[in-house]
């Protein structure tokens, strides 16, 4: 797997500044158009100075905004070198590859080192919990499953009351994970934050680089969301991302459990 394009640890996170913060998130919102900006007009863009893109390239892991360029154009070759819906229906054509898209930004984004960390965090807890709420419980439920198979002791939790109660019980010794698709939930976030006075450990799967829930946990597995979506008049967001996530953290388990 290629070193992917946001590897931000928690503690390097924390030492972002707002507005390179923000820009993070601007990126990650608009990285389709990113490879054909210039400096300039990315600073335009995001109204950002041109020394905060640099200092933000730097401060995940590329040499500046060139090397961050090249990155997302050799990406976008290798998307682009597979004309195999040539002839598909446009409109169809698009759909897939709105997901094709969600699936091959949010793998980038992965880090090995951070997916092993969150393994080694499962392997060590003694009670797993997941909270989540709306679409994302499925996800959750499924996570619980497989682990469960495992012979893991997890449970999930979607009732808000619940999730409140809960978190001011787990021990310090189990793990939390928190499945939300932009990480701002009110009550996922109380969670957290009751979490975090207890000393456990936390990790979130969320789309949202800035959000509140990301800023509050141990471990952020980020994925992309595209902004597209055809129930506009409902919140019924893709949580394809949320899925790739949750299954490459799962294999990833198993493989190491294995070994």
């Amino acid at each position: 797997m290629e070193e992917p394009l946001f590897n931000i640890p928690h503690h390097t996170y924390s030492t972002l500044s707002q507005a390179e913060r923000y820009l993070l998130e601007y990126i990650h919102q608009h990285i389709g158009d990113i490879a054909t900006m210039s400096i300039v007009k990315l600073s335009e863009q995001a109204n950002v100075s041109t020394a905060t893109i640099v200092r933000l390239m730097k401060k995940i892991g590329y040499n500046g905004y060139t090397s961050f360029k090249y990155r997302l154009k050799q990406d976008k070759k290798m998307m682009d070198a597979d004309d195999s819906l040539r002839d598909i229906d446009d409109d169809i054509k698009q759909v897939i590859r709105k997901n094709e898209e969600e699936v091959h930004k949010t793998i980038q984004l992965q880090s090995v080192g951070q997916i092993e960390d969150a393994v080694q965090k499962i392997h060590d807890a003694e009670r797993i919990y997941i909270f989540s709420r709306g679409f994302s419980e499925m996800i959750a439920k499924e996570m619980m499953i497989k682990l469960q198979a495992l012979d893991k002791i997890c449970e999930t939790h979607e009732d808000p009351n619940i999730i409140r109660v809960k978190s001011r019980k787990v021990g310090k010794n189990d793990l939390a994970i928190f499945v939300s698709l932009n990480g701002e939930t009110a009550e996922l976030v109380e969670a957290c934050q009751n979490l975090n006075i207890r000393q456990v450990t936390t990790i979130t799967l969320t789309t949202k680089v800035d959000s509140t829930l990301s800023e509050l946990s141990d471990m952020t597995l980020l994925g992309y969301k595209t902004d597209h979506s055809l129930f506009q008049e409902y919140e019924v967001r893709s949580r394809l991302s949320l899925n790739v996530i949750a299954r490459i953290l799962l294999d990833a388990y198993v493989i190491r459990t294995k070994k």
